[in-house]
This record gives structure tokens, sequence and C-alpha cells, in this order.
């Protein structure tokens, strides 16, 4: 192994370290029974962003209608958290996805009953909300707010 290689692997991350070395991890969702590709399959960080931008920017302009002048900036993002949460919690407690999920086709599903329940979209709605769980990523790309709430984001 010549410094090239050593330095690639580094850079790679031990995933693919691994994987040169020949361990079989699987496709993403393997171990949750999920298929490869299709409906059903794990969502890509990419739609997730997106749907996630989207919810986001509708929950700026919903706020911004409710706040008067003279509260700042700071107001309007306290004011758009608290309508993103409310948005989140309740449509995917409800019907399983929110209008930027929908608008890329996705649906946060429970693992063992396969419908969230609200309990569940509130668990998972306020760790999303803290934004230190939803950065931090298992092997299936589930966030540590879906693993927390045993659920999974799939593609419709």
């Amino acid at each position: 192994m010549d410094k090239r290689d050593a330095i690639g692997s580094w850079l790679s991350g031990p995933r693919a370290a691994a994987e040169d070395a020949g361990v079989d991890f699987g496709y993403r969702g393997q171990q949750l029974g999920l298929p490869e590709e299709g409906p059903g399959s794990i969502a890509r960080p990419g739609r997730r962003l997106g749907a996630l931008a989207v919810d986001w920017a509708m929950s700026v302009v919903i706020a911004s209608q409710f706040i008067t002048q003279g509260y700042g900036d700071h107001a309007t993002s306290n004011w758009a958290l608290l309508v993103f949460f409310l948005m989140s919690a309740l449509t995917v407690g409800t019907i399983g996805f929110t209008p930027g999920k929908r608008l890329f086709g996705l649906r946060v599903v429970a693992l063992d009953t396969g419908r969230v329940n609200p309990l569940r979209a509130l668990l998972r709605t306020a760790l999303l909300c803290l934004a230190v769980p939803a950065l931090i990523w298992d092997r299936d790309g589930r966030g540590l707010h879906d693993r927390l709430a045993k659920t999974v984001e799939v593609r419709i």
C-alpha cells in the first residue's frame, strides 16, 4: 500500500475502507427489510433536504404573516420554528407526510406498524427541531430522530 492508497481510504471514510477490504454492508434499508429501489425504499438525502427546505420556507412565510413590525427577525425565526413544529407533528402524525415530503414523493412510516401515530410523530418532530439528532445518521441513512421514534422516511 502506497501513501496515495492510505490517504484515499482516509478521505473516503471507514465504510469505503472496509468495503475495499471485502466487507459487504448491503444496501441502505436492507437491515430494515426495505427494497433497494423504488417505492418503499429509503429516501435519499437530497430529497429529504429538499422537502425540509420546502417545509421550512412555508413555515417562515406563514410565521411572517403573524408577526407585526417591531419584533425583528429573531421573533420571526422563533415563530417559524413553532409553525414548523406544529405543521410537521400534525401532518406526519395524521397522514404520514408534510407538504414538502409530499412534493418530493416521501412518507414517514413506523417500522413496526407502518403508520406513524401522533405520539411518535410528536417525538420525531421535537427531536428534528433540536437539529442535532437529525445530523447523526446510521448506515441506513436514518437520523437519530428517526431511530428513537422507530420510524423511517421512504419513497412513495
